[in-house]
């Protein structure tokens, strides 16, 4: 059996053993400097309580219901005020074309030429044959001349007395008729030389020269169209145009003005305003069977030449206004398969989802018809620094371009802000517990020896 003994330890062992209580204990104290109690007493003294961020800056607007105009956007397409077609009223070969395609002409402007030797042949031929029918007429009038002093003594029968005067009255229809195919002749000789019909701008030419033309038919030739002013055709449902009138009838809404009504905005392709207003011309008392759509028509100035027909726009068109409507912007606005909704700023400061009712858009806002009251703040901008539940901090919003942005007022110097003069709260109680920690570290070190 193995023979053990107690040895004593040396004394330097037993100082070293008794170290890590005393080192324990500081550590304890330290972290006791971060327990909840140390928040609060940091926050009695001037700190936000609990140690937070302050509340988040938001830009808001005042609601402010008036009268506002309920504008209907509707997809429309451009078309030429008058179209001519070029054509060939006679036949013959094109000789010559005469004008520049894509140009602008004036009315009775030559822009073909056809061969001509035809008609120049039959004009003469025309004109032969009232020199005939002349002829013939003053040879029957002579003979009546001579027959009427024998008739009225009886020297000659009253047949031959009658034939007299019916040959007479046959040369001067034979007359008539050769004067009437000299003029034929001649129209047919101008039509050889075709020009244009009416002012405009004319597109290519739809045949070369050496082509045979208006041989059987009046063949196409050109295409002139007339684009000052310019037609805007339009169509709206039937459906909405029923609303809108139910809506008058039951005082919901207003008729638009005189001067409202028949002035149109057209926007183009690219959502810009053309700068010149277009006037209502007409609506189809009738509805499309197909498309259930009702056909309207406005009257659009061009005097640049900017449009052209076949353009694609929309029109914004002023039907209605209405007493008691509120203009937001559109990114106050969250729009979903359950309503529409805003955020308000209650008494509290603290915002509350609120469902509201949207008519149609004014430019970069929406026109809210109902859910809001006067006097109350809608949150604009700031959203993304909100926390839920928690108080924000309100301010007036300006559109960008006009005013500082309201989603950043007060977050430049707000203390705890990133880069502000004061330091984050956060970061103090990292410290704070890096400070604490920092103790229990060396006592854990020092027992490890």
């Amino acid at each position: 059996m193995p023979i053990t003994r107690d040895v004593p330890l040396h004394p330097t062992a037993r100082l070293s053993a008794a170290w890590p209580i005393p080192l324990l204990l500081a550590g304890l104290l330290a972290l006791s400097a971060c327990s909840p109690q140390g928040d609060a007493a940091g926050g009695a003294k001037g700190g936000p309580p609990g140690g937070g961020m302050p509340p988040a800056t938001v830009g808001v607007v005042t609601v402010q219901p008036g009268n506002v105009a309920l504008a209907t956007e509707l997809p429309g397409r451009l078309e030429a005020w008058r179209v001519a077609q070029v054509r060939a009223r006679v036949p013959g070969i094109v000789a010559k074309r005469l004008f520049t395609e894509g140009a602008a002409v004036k009315a009775g402007q030559p822009l073909f030429q056809l061969d001509d030797a035809a008609l120049r042949a039959a004009l003469a031929s025309a004109d032969a044959a009232v020199a005939r029918a002349d002829a013939a007429l003053a040879q029957a009038q002579a003979q009546v001349q001579r027959n009427r002093p024998l008739a009225e003594a009886r020297a000659i029968s009253a047949q031959e007395w009658l034939l007299t005067q019916t040959t007479a009255m046959q040369a001067l229809a034979d007359q008539a008729t050769a004067k009437a195919a000299l003029l034929t002749a001649r129209i047919n000789l101008d039509y050889a030389l075709i020009k244009a019909p009416i002012d405009g701008r004319i597109g290519r030419a739809l045949v070369t020269e050496g082509a045979l033309v208006g041989q059987g038919d009046a063949t196409q030739m050109a295409v002139i169209q007339q684009t000052h002013p310019l037609y805007v055709n339009f169509t709206q449902p039937a459906a909405e145009a029923l609303r809108l009138r139910q809506a008058f009838d039951s005082g919901r809404l207003n008729r638009a003005g005189a001067g409202a009504a028949t002035a149109i905005q057209v926007l183009l392709d690219d959502g810009t305003a053309y700068p010149l207003p277009a006037k209502l011309l007409f609506a189809d008392p009738t509805v499309d069977a197909a498309t259930g759509q009702v056909s309207l028509r406005a009257e659009l100035p061009n005097p640049q030449g900017l449009l052209l027909p076949g353009l694609f726009v929309k029109v914004r068109l002023v039907q209605a206004t209405t007493d008691n409507a509120i203009r937001l912007p559109q990114q106050a606005v969250t729009r979903g398969a359950t309503g529409d909704s805003v955020l308000v700023v209650g008494p509290d400061n603290k915002p509350v989802p609120r469902k509201i009712t949207v008519g149609s858009s004014q430019g970069n806002d929406w026109v809210v018809t109902g859910g809001l009251v006067a006097g109350e703040r809608v949150i604009v901008d700031g959203f993304q620094k909100m926390m839920p539940g928690a108080p924000v901090n309100p301010v007036p919003w300006s559109p960008p371009g006009k005013g500082p942005a309201a989603g950043s007022a007060g977050s430049a110097g707000a203390p705890g802000a990133p880069g502000a003069g004061g330091s984050s709260p956060m970061a103090a109680s990292a410290g704070a517990t890096a400070g604490a920690s920092a103790p229990a570290a060396a006592a854990a070190t020092a027992a490890s020896r």
